[in-house]
This record gives C-alpha cells, structure tokens and sequence, in this order.
C-alpha cells in the first residue's frame, strides 16, 4: 500500500517539478530553524509517506475550498436571494478567518501539539461543509464558510511543520514539501472544474456535502497515521495582538463590502474605518512591547522582507478579485453555465501549472527581482485586457487575458515566497513565511472586498443586467490591474537581484 501511494506521490511531484524547485530554497532556509530540539512524542511510527499523503489531503481540501465555491455564487444568490454584499461574505469570511488566524494556528500546534491541531482542522473543515451545505439562509451559509475558514488556518501552518518532524533529511524534506506544494497546483486547476460540473449536475449544496466525508477522512488518517509532536518552548499565544488583527481586518472588510450598499459617508462605514486604523495602530503598540509577539516587529527591519509582503498581498488581490468576479460575467452576461465558465477559466490555471515547471530554471538564471517585476506585471495586463475590450468583444479575446495572467502566477508565486524566507536569519524563516502566506490571504480578503464593492456600485446589487454587469466587471477588473502594476513597480524598485545571497 506505502509502496503504491509513493509511486503516485512521485509522478505528482515530476508533474509539478516547479514547485519542488520553489520548496527546496524554502526548506533549505527552514532547515536550520527546524533543526533545533523539539519534543517528539511518538505513539507509532507510521510511514512517512502516510504522513505526506495525510497533510497533502489537508491542503488539497483547504485550498479546494477557497476555489470551487467561486462558481457556485450565481446558483447560491438565485436561491438564497442574495445580493452582491452576501455572495462577497460568503468568500471574504473563508479568505478572513483563514488569514486573521494563520500564524495562530501554527503556535496553537506548537504548543499542543500538531497531529491534535490538524486533526481538529479537518474537523472544523467537515463541520463547516455541513452547516453550509444545509444552510437555509445566506447568514448560516457565512458561518459555515467561517468555520471552515478556521479549519484550514489550522491544518495548513501544522500540515508543514509535521513534514518537517516526519522528514528530518534535508533532501528528502524538500522533495516532500514539493508534493504538499503541489496541491496549491491541483487545487487550482480541479477546484473550478470539480465546482462547476457539480454545481450543473447536482446543485450548489453539493459542492460542499461531498466535501464532509474527505473532511472525515483527512481526520481519521490524521489520527491513524500521523505522529504527535510539538515545540512549546519560546511560543505562547499573543491573545491581544490576534484581536486586535481581526478587528482591522473584519472592519476593513465590513467598510469595503458594505459601502457599495449602505453610503459611503453613512455612520456605520465611517465607523468601520475607524474602527480599522484604530484597531491596526493599536496592534503595532501591542506588539512592540509584546515578548514571543505575533508578528515580531523587529522581523520587518529586514530590507528585503516588507517589499516582499507587499507583492504577495497585491499579487492575490487582483487574483482573487477576478476569481470572483469572472464566473459571475461570464454567467450573467454571457449565458454560460457553471461548468462551461469553469472551462472558460482553465486558461489561468493550466498556464499556471505550465509556467510553474518553468519557474525554477528562470529564477535561477534572471534572479528574484526579474521574476517578481515579471509576473506582477504579467498579471497586470492580464487583467487590463479583459476591462478594455469592447462589450461585445469575443471570448477568445478575454481568454487571452486569462492566459496572461496564468503566465504571471506562474512566474511569481514561488519566487516571491523564496524572496520572504530568503530576507531574514534562517532561524527566523518560519515566520516569515508564515507572514507571506498572512499578506497573501489579507491581500485576497481584500481583493474580493473592494473589486467586489466597484463591481456592485456599477452593476447593482442584484447583478442581473448583462450590461450593467459587463460594465462593472471592466471598472474593477481595471482597480485590480491597477493593484498588481503597483506590484511590479514594488518589485522592481526595491527587490534586488541578490536578494537570495
């Protein structure tokens, strides 16, 4: 059986050798961080490969969610009637818990223990499906997404420090860590198909009901083949620094979603505003004078780091903006189904997994800076192409957008990630990479937020008129091209070309 799975686990990372490139400069900054004592207690010793094929499972289904309910959104808002702002939720409260609680998630596994918070991640992500799969109104449908949203910012920070305690050979570790990678690939290539067809087959509620027994599943492997470890020493949970970060953000959020539907200058957006920068200036004063912080202040010093932050954050805005805007127009305005807009969206996905191979071999040869400064600016046209194409400009046309900015993700996301790690000690690469990934999250919170809140103040909130739809999707489709050249500038002007040396 162990023999069997490591065939299939190593004809997925020949597939998606890119990203194992992209893993083994992430690991062999982790490597000295993780090389430090930690307290492994182990109740059997099952299998390594058991244990990849457990946390792969993990992240396929957290970031399969963040994917497939995309396409959905059309069906749900018919028969929930829910307008713009609802649908928005139902995306931006996944994308807020997942990243409000991301760097919490992993000290909660270090302090009691991984395999335990794992485990309880796939839970909450099989209990979310169900509350969302039964929801009978829009408000039950956001919590369920909430409490899933919990579940995956559990599983993904714990499901990458078990590789490491399973795998404590550096190359083995990074050839492992490149197949757990992988499942960002695959989830963005199955999660729009997989939804779609679904959706068309089944109804919307079925996208989220098959999701329980994986969920289940995840659990019960967790259980059965993965040890139980932790690392307590030095971590203890920053309870009024996690506030305080959930308060800017959900506040942010409210203010964006909300302003399109309520006005702008109306009592509660104000009050959400200020709200934020209250709550975000108090975070930084928590956090300066916090010892064991959530984010350690001092870790920002490091030249390297912020500008790399920034990039992943603007990288995922514009992304996940069209992610949630495309299936909408291409539905609403285009006559397509859920499984043919899924179709009509592989460009993005299947460049993507193209270029990624690529990805390794360019970084190596042009540098970090090249590659950021690229991709963002790929992404970038790929999104002004759609929003300046006549309204009646055919799909090839839109598809060549998509194409692009597939080329972008491809040529960006690892590089990135490897620039974040890469800017500070190694004993302090956990961290930043866990950062990363928190400003990828914030970046896609956002993006959904306020490409959504222009898309709204020109289509309406019922989002039922071709051209009016059409018309909003360009005017945010051109904020999110906006945020992404903004990265490319980021990018060029202060990431270097050393800055992996």
């Amino acid at each position: 059986m162990a023999e069997a799975i490591e065939v299939v686990c190593h004809a997925v990372v020949t597939k998606f050798s890119g990203l194992t490139q992209i893993a083994e400069n992430v690991e062999s900054a982790m490597s000295t961080s993780m090389s430090r004592t930690q307290t492994v207690t182990a109740m059997l010793r099952p299998s390594p490969t058991l244990v990849l094929v457990t946390t792969s499972l993990g992240v396929l289904l957290a970031q399969l969610d963040s994917m497939i309910v995309n396409f959905a959104l059309k069906s749900i808002g018919s028969d929930l009637h829910a307008g713009v702002s609802a649908l928005q939720w139902v995306l931006d409260i996944y994308n807020l818990v997942y990243a409000s609680l991301l760097l919490t998630g992993g000290t909660l596994g270090d302090l009691y223990g991984r395999r335990r918070a794992f485990a309880g991640g796939a839970g909450l992500i099989a209990l979310g499906s169900v509350i969302c799969g039964l929801a009978p109104d829009t408000a039950t449908l956001i919590i369920g997404r909430g409490v899933t949203g919990l579940g995956a910012a559990l599983v993904v920070p714990t499901s990458l420090a078990i590789l490491a305690a399973a795998y404590p050979n550096p190359r083995e570790r990074a050839h492992a860590v490149g197949i757990w990678a992988s499942c960002n690939g695959l989830a963005l290539a199955l999660g729009p198909t997989a939804g779609g067809l679904l959706v068309d087959s089944a109804g919307w509620r079925s996208i989220f009901l098959l999701t329980v027994p994986l969920g289940l599943f995840c659990l019960a492997m967790a259980l059965r083949t993965v040890p139980e470890s932790a690392d307590p020493r030095g971590r203890h949970l920053d309870l009024p620094g996690q506030a305080l970060a959930i308060s800017a953000l959900a506040a942010l959020a409210y203010a964006a979603i909300e302003g399109s539907r309520a006005a702008w200058l109306s009592l509660p957006i104000l009050g959400a505003l200020g709200l934020a920068v209250t709550a975000g200036a108090a975070f930084f004063w928590v956090e300066a004078r916090t010892q064991g912080a959530l984010v350690p202040l001092d870790i920002l010093r490091h030249r390297a780091l912020l500008p790399a932050l920034g990039v992943a954050g603007l990288m995922t805005f514009g992304m996940y903006g069209m992610l949630f805007l495309m299936p909408v127009y291409l539905q609403a305005a285009r006559g397509a189904s859920s499984f043919v807009a899924a179709l009509e969206l592989l460009p993005v996905s299947a460049t993507f997994l193209i270029v990624s191979n690529l990805s390794g071999p360019l970084f190596n040869r042009f540098g970090p800076r090249f590659m950021t400064t690229a991709g963002m600016a790929f992404m970038g046209l790929g999104l002004l192409i759609p929003a300046s194409l006549p309204s009646d400009a055919p799909l090839l046309a839109i598809m060549a957008g998509l194409f692009v900015i597939g080329i972008g993700l491809g040529l960006n996301t690892g590089p990135v990630m490897s620039v974040a790690v890469a800017a500070v000690p190694p004993a302090r690469s956990g961290t930043a990479s866990g950062l990363a990934n928190t400003a990828r999250m914030i970046g896609a919170t956002l993006g959904v937020a306020v490409m959504g809140a222009v898309f709204a103040a020109y289509a309406g909130q019922s989002a039922a008129d071709a051209a009016t739809v059409t018309h909003g999707m360009k005017m945010a489709l051109f904020v999110g091209g906006g945020g992404e050249l903004l990265g490319a500038l980021i990018a060029f002007c202060f990431i270097r070309r050393a800055a992996l040396s």
